[in-house]
Order: structure tokens, then C-alpha cells, then sequence
């Protein structure tokens, strides 16, 4: 039900920063979390960030102490700062909207693919 449109992604070298965008078109429910997946070539769609309504923020590993998630309430939007960018990093990147439950299990593993709703994807590429 909800639309989420995501800002332009870009291109950096390693040790550079971005910082990417997603407008919803309603406010977070109870129960419901935002987040932001990425998908590398040839690689499964993985979770890099997931917040709720009370600001409590998740992160993959692969991220921690780089990445900062967060939400504006007035406006509907979503945010990803990414600092200390790898190759690695290189990913097209996706706004989602969907149940907290198992959107946080996708951190340990499980498949969230088809719970959420989703943005329309933005390129990030790190060189080296």
C-alpha cells in the first residue's frame, strides 16, 4: 500500500561518504519498520539497516559504525549515511516498508522478500 521513492545513488571513491533518501507516502504504523536492503551483482538482496517508530535502529555487521539510519517523522523520509565506503559497498541499494518482526529476522537470515513494500532501487558504486 505505501509508495517509497528513493533519491539518486552515486559513485565515490573508497573512504568516501553519501548519503541516500526515501520518501514514503504515509507515516511508519505500529508494528511496521523501515530499512534499507542492498543487492550486489551476481548476490541475494540483504539487509544493511532497519529503524521503527521509537528510533531503535538495526544494522548488518557488514556495516556497523559506517552506516547511520534514520527517520523523519514530519515528512515521511528515510535516510542512509554512509561513511567509509568500500568496493564492497557497491550494491544497488532499496528503501523498503514493511513489518518489524520479520524484517528484523532477515538480519540473522531469514527471507523478507514479499512482506514489505518496496523503492524503486538507486545505484551506489565505490571504487577503489
Amino acid at each position: 500500500q505505501v509508495q517509497l521513492v528513493e533519491s539518486a545513488g552515486g559513485s565515490v571513491q573508497s573512504g568516501g561518504s553519501l548519503r541516500l533518501s526515501c520518501t514514503a507516502s504515509r507515516y511508519m504504523l505500529n508494528g511496521y519498520c523501515m530499512g534499507w536492503f542492498r543487492r550486489a551483482p551476481g548476490k541475494r538482496r540483504v539487509a544493511v539497516a532497519i529503524i521503527d517508530q521509537y528510533d531503535t535502529a538495526n544494522y548488518g555487521d557488514f556495516v556497523l559504525g559506517r552506516f547511520t539510519i534514520s527517520h523523519e517523522t514530519k515528512t515521511n523520509t528515510l535516510y542512509l549515511q554512509m561513511n567509509s565506503l568500500k568496493p564492497e559497498d557497491t550494491a544497488v541499494y532499496y528503501c523498503t516498508a514493511g513489518p518489524c518482526q520479520e524484517m528484523r529476522s532477515s538480519l540473522r537470515g531469514f527471507n523478507y522478500e514479499g512482506y514489505g513494500s518496496w523503492g524503486q532501487g538507486t545505484q551506489v558504486s565505490v571504487s577503489s
